[in-house]
């Protein structure tokens, strides 16, 4: 008879314990570590989402888990070359997207420019223009390419096929244009902004993402109806008319990090893809290409023989001989053509070049930095106006630079936070940089060559002393404001 009553007295005991360190679980997540005080309060203080995760993968992209890897040539080289030599770096965990940018892809950036800065408007007529890829990279002296120059780019037929003709600040914008375009759909669906926001803006009206986070009420032109207008902001509003947490803010977690271009080493070491070689903790070899094995033929049964990327192949052979050995392409291939890599990349050896960050050296200066390495660094920092906010770029005040080919492109959009160089007051007593501009540091700039010594600040450097023998170019950078 007094076995069930200890079970019992056992099973209370028990309960009870798990009860009390449930409570002292969510007492420690709502309370302060450091100051004891309660967080998330509906009487105001600090809000805190304790329940937040790691952020979702963006659209198209592809997680690339990070590690140490021998970036540049392995092989014995019998010319002595001293180009890319190897170094051993270290890349940290990003996202990729998994195919190259499609000219679907580019076809809907170009198609929202003109919806949302029409460029019959004087004000944006530069904008689109600047935004449009080079056709013309397709024609040839000795060669009749003119089916490619005029369908390549809008033919629904090429639509998954790489785009083309497309220079670095275009790729550089089209990045900064996803980035806004990710977002301002993560805050329509979660109900912060009213639905259909991003098709029916006026004129000049865009949405920026460090506009919405910086200076919130400038969003949209300073449409509030639009930044307001959702179900979860409306609600939120009748409840506090604090406008401090109407805005999704960066501690929340719920928007993603910018788009980018990948840095060299970070593209070299994606498109390796040594995790498939990986045995514990070391990599079993170096991969010739991004695929398994030493010839750019399958070996595997089903597909033995099958072009495993699309290259050229030698003088004239764009795609060998008609039939089952053919790589099903000439010049370009439709993404995902061929197999992915062990990360999931597509097209990380041949079809198109890509362009990456970073500004191009020779050598990598691992000596002075071998994490995240990246040459190129340009610090800006957001303008501030006199009125102690921040400056938002209008349709009178946007920036277009000339480049070598003569073309006109916008380096700002209306609706974003004008950028201007970090300066003295940002620099003073640190380490770790001096300036704003840092692209030829350690290489390139004075202080990098061995001639350093016998120049003034006042000297011009002359030909024969340069660092590299590659052409000076005279075109002029333009800014030109309309």
């Amino acid at each position: 008879m007094k076995q069930p009553t200890i079970l019992k007295l056992v099973a209370i005991v028990f309960l009870s314990m798990t009860i009390f360190s449930c409570s002292k679980s969510r007492d420690y997540k709502s309370s302060s570590r450091a100051t004891g005080w309660k967080m998330n309060s509906k009487d105001g203080g600090f809000q805190h989402n304790p329940n937040a995760k790691e952020q979702e993968t963006g659209p198209g992209l592809v997680f690339i888990e990070g590690g140490t890897f021998t970036m540049g040539r392995v092989q014995d080289d019998p010319m002595h070359d001293w180009n890319n030599t190897p170094n051993q770096q270290h890349v940290q965990s990003f996202y990729m997207d998994e195919t190259e940018v499609t000219n679907l892809m580019y076809l809907e950036y170009l198609d929202w420019i003109k919806q949302v800065f029409p460029p019959e408007q004087e004000n944006y007529r530069l904008i689109y223009e600047g935004a449009l890829p080079d056709t013309l990279v397709w024609r040839n002296r000795l060669g009749f390419n003119e089916v490619m120059t005029n369908n390549y780019l809008r033919h629904p037929a090429y639509a998954d096929y790489p785009v083309v003709g497309i220079s670095w600040i275009q790729a550089v914008e089209f990045s900064n244009w996803r980035t806004d375009r990710v977002n301002e759909l993560i805050l329509e669906t979660e109900g912060f902004t009213s639905r259909g926001a991003k098709t029916d803006v006026e004129a000049g009206q865009a949405f920026s993402t460090q506009t919405y986070l910086l200076a919130p009420t400038q969003t949209y032109g300073g449409n509030d109806s639009i930044t307001r207008g959702g179900k979860r902001s409306a609600s939120m509003l009748k409840r506090n008319t604090d406008s401090t947490n109407l805005y999704v803010q960066r501690k929340d977690g719920l928007l993603l990090p910018a788009y980018r271009l990948p840095t060299e080493a970070e593209w070299e070491y994606a498109a390796l893809g040594l995790v498939g070689l990986r045995s514990y903790n070391v990599y079993r070899g170096r991969k010739k290409y991004p695929w398994d094995g030493q010839y750019t033929r399958s070996g595997n049964r089903r597909s033995r023989g099958d072009q495993l990327a699309n290259f050229k192949q030698g003088d004239g052979d764009y795609g060998g001989i008609a039939g089952w050995s053919d790589d099903g392409a000439d010049i370009t291939a439709e993404v995902k053509s061929y197999e992915a890599n062990d990360y999931g990349l597509y097209d990380m050896a041949g079809n198109v070049a890509e362009w990456v960050a970073d500004v191009y050296r020779p050598i990598v200066d691992d000596e002075f930095n071998d994490f995240n390495y990246y040459r190129g660094n340009v610090y800006t920092k957001n303008a501030i106006g006199e009125d102690g906010k921040v400056k938002i770029v209008t349709a009178d005040s946007i920036v277009f630079d000339t480049l070598s080919n003569g073309k006109i492109i916008a380096r700002n959009l209306p609706g974003e936070i004008l950028q201007v160089p970090v300066d003295e007051n940002d620099t003073y007593l640190r380490t770790n940089f001096d300036n704003s501009d840092n692209r030829d540091y350690r290489d390139g700039d004075k202080r990098s060559t061995r001639y350093f010594e016998s120049f003034n600040d006042d000297d011009v450097q002359d030909d024969e002393k340069r660092m590299y023998n590659s052409p000076k170019h005279f075109v002029a950078i333009l800014q030109v404001k309309v």
